[in-house]
């Protein structure tokens, strides 16, 4: 064998992805409920606000039933009989519904929170339920520029032929506003605040003038039925770029707070990493007990107080669900294609890539945190914390 030959890539389908979007994921169980409720939908739904609650807080277990009249879909494909659908949001189902009743009102959805409360997937999942797409994007940065929110030209069309509509290079929100779709805007206060307020007569008026096509049909472009905006903001991100009072008011605030029950975290951790180990080629191999003592870590260095009630200095970074979920994959991968370890050894040194990612202090406060409950729990008797006790040299 050649050196060549020993080195060469695997070949991957043209077809495969590392991620696919929430619309292709969960493709099947949105066709369903399309079909299993044919209730009232708001113009330019494609599923009524009912069914985009239910798929993504999910049927509690239950499976729908889908009448043998409806078992047909447009494209012509037979559908189920019935189905279970998963939930996919950790959430209040109340939050979920004032999010859908607020887009189905054409208001401004706003979701604020902590980094890593999954605000992005909420408004993908809802994006890929209301309108069937989640692709119609724009990234906030202190970068980003009002064409983000308008639009802007190709260039050599506007040299050649002057401002025509054919020149007009529509941005997602344009492209929202002509479809009728859902577009979703991230970290939205990264934005400058002039380039925010371009949003200000788009959500009051829901139209778009084009002055440079003064005097045609397309100088101005009214949204189409269905058009909504979903933003979001990390609340470490508040007054980076405050969002001024006149854009606030075009919004309804929804606060996403981090999962309060420590088993449903558990429980969504351990999926999260299932999957992404997966789609790294293995099989998740980390023990349940390992699990939950990195969770319960990261719930503590979160709260700022344990479970058994002892005070915790937090570290200044956000010890978020969405951390927990990449560490628990580093220690499945780990396990998968480094055999031979202990995954336990493994945490304190991945907990410390986590807190000093913001400041070089919380690596203090993660061996003061070792020094109490961790050092009180070994003391106690618990074989797993002792175990982490005895691997406290692994953080300097």
């Amino acid at each position: 064998m050649t050196v060549t030959e020993h080195v060469r890539p695997t070949v991957v389908p043209e077809t495969a992805a590392q991620v696919l979007s929430a619309e292709q994921r969960y493709a099947d169980e949105l066709a369903f409920l399309a079909a299993y409720d044919d209730g009232a939908r708001p113009p330019g739904w494609a599923l009524t606000p009912r069914a985009v609650v239910t798929f993504i807080r999910g049927s509690d277990g239950e499976a729908l039933k889908l009448p043998a009249d409806r078992r047909t879909c447009p494209a012509g494909t037979e559908l189920p009989a019935s189905m279970t659908i998963a939930a996919k949001f950790v959430g209040e189902r109340s939050l979920v519904e004032r999010c859908v009743v607020t887009l189905a009102g054409e208001r401004g959805l706003l979701l604020v929170g902590e980094p890593g409360t999954a605000k992005s997937m909420l408004s993908e999942l809802l994006a890929a339920a209301v309108c069937g797409t989640s692709a119609l994007t724009v990234q906030g940065t202190a970068g980003t520029t009002e064409d983000a929110f308008r639009y802007g030209w190709n260039y050599a069309l506007l040299l050649a032929q002057g401002p025509t509509p054919q020149a007009l290079v529509d941005s997602p929100v344009l492209t929202g506003m002509r479809t009728g779709r859902v577009v979703r805007i991230e970290e939205i206060t990264r934005c400058l605040p002039e380039v925010q307020d371009a949003l200000v007569s788009i959500l009051s008026d829901r139209r778009m003038n084009v002055p440079e096509l003064s005097g045609t049909e397309d100088a101005l472009i009214r949204a189409a039925p269905g058009f909504s905006v979903i933003a979001t903001a990390n609340l470490r991100d508040r007054g980076v770029s405050e969002m001024s009072s006149a854009l606030k008011r075009r919004f309804n605030f929804e606060t996403i707070h981090p999962i309060s029950d420590v088993d449903t975290e558990t429980d969504l951790v351990r999926r999260q990493a299932t999957a992404a180990v997966q789609r790294a080629g293995a099989a998740y191999a980390v023990d349940d007990a390992v699990l939950d003592a990195l969770v319960t870590v990261f719930r503590d260095l979160r709260s700022g107080r344990s479970g058994e009630g002892w005070d915790v200095e937090r570290p200044g970074t956000v010890m978020s669900t969405a951390e927990a979920v990449q560490v628990a994959a580093s220690l499945g991968l780990a396990a998968a294609y480094l055999p031979g370890g202990d995954a336990l050894e493994l945490v304190p040194g991945h907990l410390l890539g986590v807190v000093r990612k913001d400041d070089q202090n919380d690596h203090a406060r993660l061996l003061g945190y070792w020094d109490g409950p961790v050092r009180r729990r070994a003391e106690d008797g618990s074989a797993m914390w002792r175990r982490l006790w005895d691997l406290r040299e692994n953080l300097r």
